[in-house]
């Protein structure tokens, strides 16, 4: 028993979206985190310590996510609107 043509039991890591809501790749998503420092991150790499939420490559879905105060709820932190800047500002120049 098996599956046809591929790998046995290889899941993909589903994440979803703070913003629009759709579950997609991890890997296709940016992850926005808490760290123990108290700072609020882009972490591109998926693998520095802290709280984290995904959201899209979107300026629309980081729009919609601050709308409905999601990144907050899910990070458990109050974002100041710097950090809502410096986040848009990565976002579009790919810092």
């Amino acid at each position: 028993m098996g599956t046809k043509g591929g790998e046995m039991g290889k899941k993909v890591p589903m994440r979803q979206c703070t913003g629009c809501g759709e579950r997609k790749e991890k890997k296709n998503l940016i992850r926005v985190i808490h760290t123990p420092e108290n700072e609020i991150l882009l972490d591109k790499t998926g693998k520095k310590n802290g709280r984290g939420a995904y959201i899209c490559n979107s300026t629309d879905c980081l729009s919609k996510a601050r709308k409905r105060g999601a990144l907050e709820r899910s990070l458990k932190v109050t974002i100041p609107e710097s950090v809502y800047q410096e986040i848009y500002k990565e976002m579009t120049e790919g810092g």
